[in-house]
């Protein structure tokens, strides 16, 4: 997804009211167009949108016959956003690594003028695996390359004309995996007439300041356009959303008068750099072998860079990287099997939450380059990686190995690529005089209800196959000389499946329309005995092995070579026009078995012929795609695929029908996976409000141990403590206030007539209420204050003679000390205070 800081909805436009056709430097990728006047009812996020012109894409591959290689690209002008129905500064969406993949192979960009070219491409980035620039990589990030095509925010530092090493990296990753055959098919040339002027010229910048902001908009910045447009929005603020003038755009600079945009510098106008086509630099020394016994595989790559294409010039053509055998000589008896190592170094990773012991999953229905792994003791097997380690069997019966998760055909000489073949004898381009064909058909009348000798298999033996000539309820068994029975043996039946005996993998088939077999390449360490356990009357036991022998001399002098011409293949296709094919190979003139090409001489060596077959049309089928992955791992997801009713009409030409021309049941296109429970997960409830309210403090939350439904909740120690969500963070609202002084209310006055004085309390507190000595004395507030009461001016009674207390000789100094309005000093010197 790629976002702005900015955004550039316009308003008062049709959403979906155009698309831009863009070139894409894919030649197998087409771009799809849709008109659509509104958004649908009931859709509100531009994410669920992206799901239906997904689902938009597959209808129109029924409309128009194509089947793969597909990516939609569609724009329009709402202000999209992804999880909410708000403005925001989304401008598009796209799946990653979803390029072939159908239901995910599209996205959907916000127009913004011009510089929507940009977006496309970043989305398309995505489509081929590429995450963003210093997401998961280092690019974009302190001391590495700057971001670029593929920045998570557009800035005026992001270089959007060029992609970055780490969106390289993934492409090329993404390619070598495997994940693009759908572009490999040749779709039919069209040719198209591009502009000659630059859009810049076509579409000065006001012109492209009105696409983004509206009719009113223009140019108001005039620094480096090249790298930033700014324009007037409706607001009449001067804005950017810091994607670059078109190229061709008119520029100055102080050193250039006259100029134009070209990759967001400011060029002489009229000027282009010279384009140079690329071409491939050194190979690089051999790199470490991936094994250190059994054949692994060393690499060796050269890059694009001598030079490195520029100004359009058109990239290197051929092999980037190659690899070769190494460390080939068997690995000592009882190593460990590698692909076995590479599934046990999972048992210390926990799986859901538990640890589990890990065994190479041998069955079907898998990739064969794909680490899929069995929880010992367990009825489930996942994959653990999407590639095993180069240099991995592709499976136990084969040479050929696994490259960047690709099978890769390996000689019998463990060398990769190579054509040495085994002969008749499983001698690695041997001449096939070191073993003899032993054959026969075994059809004796036997009574029914026991086991009966077939033939013998002398030690030594190599490509034994045993098989009946028709269906029946008659058992085929495999016994040692000394009665010890491998298969089928006890009349107990055993289940088809594969049989490691005397050294080799005896595969024993039965299906449920077709005779019954056995099958080994050998050699054999030991003699058998095969068996038939009667059921029904013996409708005959076909049976050949090559059972070793010595000879004196040279096979090659006894007998002489010579090329043949191989039966007529099989059609490679049943209709619709096919190649037959006739394979050259040298053949023993005494028993007409193949050995190397090096035994006849290869400058006599005829052509292979080939011819047409089966060229009429096709009836119509079924089209069945790859499942989706499933969209839940566990509690029950959903997966899907395409189905189309086809038509093949010629060898690489097919048509999309209705689904009524096809006879058969359509097949389901979605069906359930991962049903099976959730193990507990940590479930985290909201934070608490950050205490202390001020200066650092902390936020608490509660984190419980739930089922995967969230209905109960289990002990802590059901769920990895190692993934457990942190209880407690630190925080801070800002810092606090200081100290302040903080006064009481004023006492009563000291004087209930005249002047006296009054406290009250002042402390310095904290903004807690604490107390605190950090408050500024220069500040703080008085304590004490004279105060005046008002006397009670009611004369005295004259019937009490007003009079000074004769005992009190000090009257005088009440007065001089201004004691009078005091009631007890005014009683005892009541003259004296009178007046007063």
């Amino acid at each position: 997804m790629r976002t702005s800081p900015l955004t550039a909805s316009v308003s008062g436009r049709n959403p979906f009211s155009r698309i831009k056709v863009m070139e894409i430097p894919f030649q197998k990728m087409a771009l799809l167009t849709m008109t659509t006047q509104s958004l649908l009812p009931g859709v509100t996020t531009f994410s669920t949108v992206r799901g239906l012109l997904c689902a938009f894409q597959q209808a129109v591959y029924i409309l128009c016959g194509c089947l793969g290689g597909i990516s939609e690209c569609t724009t329009c002008w709402y202000d999209i956003c992804t999880y909410k129905n708000k403005p925001c500064g989304t401008l598009g969406l796209a799946s990653v690594a979803g390029m072939c993949e159908p239901e995910r192979s599209c996205s959907i960009n916000e127009d913004i003028g011009l510089g929507s070219a940009f977006t496309i491409a970043h989305e398309i980035g995505h489509n081929f695996g590429m995450n963003h620039d210093g997401i998961g990589n280092s690019c974009g990030t302190k001391g590495h390359e700057a971001a670029k095509l593929m920045a998570a925010h557009i800035t005026s530092n992001t270089n959007p004309f060029s992609w970055s090493a780490c969106s390289r990296d993934y492409i090329t990753s993404f390619l070598d995996s495997g994940r693009g055959t759908c572009l490999d098919n040749e779709p039919p040339k069209r040719d198209f007439l591009y502009p000659a002027v630059a859009p810049g010229q076509v579409y000065d910048a006001d012109e492209q300041c009105r696409f983004q902001y509206g009719a009113t908009s223009r140019q108001c910045k005039y620094g480096e356009v090249c790298r930033e447009l700014w324009c007037l929005s409706k607001s009449n603020r001067c804005v950017t959303n810091s994607i670059p003038a078109a190229e061709g755009t008119l520029c100055q600079t102080g050193s250039i008068e006259k100029g134009w945009c070209y990759q967001g510098d400011c060029v002489a106008f009229g000027t282009w750099p010279k384009s140079i086509d690329g071409d491939w630099g050194p190979w690089s020394v051999w790199g470490e072998c991936t094994r250190t016994c059994g054949g692994g595989v060393s690499s060796s790559i050269r890059h694009c860079d001598s030079p490195a294409p520029s100004g359009g010039g058109k990239y290197c053509l051929g092999e980037r990287k190659r690899y070769r055998s190494c460390n080939t000589d068997p690995c000592s008896s009882g190593s460990r099997d590698f692909r076995e190592k590479q599934c046990a170094d999972f048992d210390n990773m926990p799986f859901r939450g538990k640890y589990y012991n890990w065994k190479p999953y041998t069955g079907g229905g898998v990739k064969a380059c794909a680490l899929n792994c069995l929880a010992e003791g367990y009825n489930f097997y996942t994959e653990r990686a999407p590639a095993v380690i180069d240099g991995t069997r592709c499976n136990a019966d084969s040479l050929d190995i696994c490259i960047n998760g690709e099978c890769k055909h390996v000689g019998c000489d463990n060398i990769l690529g190579s054509d040495a073949k085994e002969d008749r004898c499983r001698v690695c381009g041997g001449d096939g005089s070191t073993c003899e064909a032993t054959e026969g058909f075994f059809n004796d009348s036997l009574p029914r209800g026991g086991y009966m000798e077939v033939v013998q298999i002398p030690r030594g033996s190599v490509h034994i196959e045993i098989k009946e000539v028709s269906v029946s309820k008659n058992y085929i068994a495999l016994k040692s000389e000394g009665d010890d029975y491998f298969i089928n043996g006890a009349w107990t039946i055993d289940w088809p499946r594969k049989f490691d005996v005397a050294g080799t993998a005896f595969h024993y088939k039965r299906p449920t329309d077709e005779p019954e077999s056995l099958e080994a390449l050998g050699p054999t360490t030991e003699s058998l005995i095969v068996m038939i356990l009667l059921q029904e009357q013996n409708m005959g036991i076909r049976y050949k092995f090559n059972v070793p022998i010595t000879r004196t001399g040279s096979g090659d002098n006894e007998v002489g070579f010579s090329w043949h011409h191989l039966p007529w293949s099989e059609c490679s296709a049943t209709c619709a026009g096919g190649i037959q094919k006739q394979e050259v190979v040298c053949k023993r003139l005494d028993d007409n078995s193949v050995v190397q090409n090096n035994y006849c001489d290869l400058d006599s060596k005829p052509p292979e012929t080939q011819r047409a077959c089966n060229t009429e049309l096709c009836p119509p089928e079924w089209f069945i795609g790859d499942w989706s992955e499933c969209s839940k791992t566990c509690d029950g997801g959903m997966r899907s695929r395409t189905v189309l009713c086809i038509r093949r009409i010629g060898p690489s030409e097919e048509e999309t029908l209705d689904d009524i021309s096809c006879l058969t049941h359509r097949p389901i296109e979605k069906e359930a996976c991962n049903n099976q429970s959730c193990p507990p997960q940590w479930v985290a409830l909201d934070w608490s409000e950050c205490t202390p309210k001020c200066g650092p403090g902390f936020k608490h939350r509660i984190v419980l141990c739930k089922s995967s439904d969230l209905s109960k909740t289990f002990p802590n120690a059901n769920c990895p403590e190692e993934s457990k969500p942190p209880v407690r963070i630190r925080c801070s609202l800002g810092r606090c206030p200081p100290p302040r002084w903080v006064t009481g209310e004023w006492g009563q006055c000291s004087a209930h007539c005249g002047l006296g004085q009054q406290m009250r309390t002042v402390q310095c507190l904290s903004y807690t209420g604490q107390a605190s000595s950090d408050c500024p004395e220069n500040v703080r507030p008085p304590s004490m204050q004279q105060c005046e009461s008002k006397c009670d001016s009611t004369p005295i009674s004259n019937t009490e003679e007003c009079k000074d207390v004769n005992k009190v000789a000090y009257c005088p100094l009440v007065l001089k000390f201004k004691f009078c309005s005091r009631a007890y000093f005014r009683q005892m010197c009541c003259k004296t205070c009178q007046g007063h």
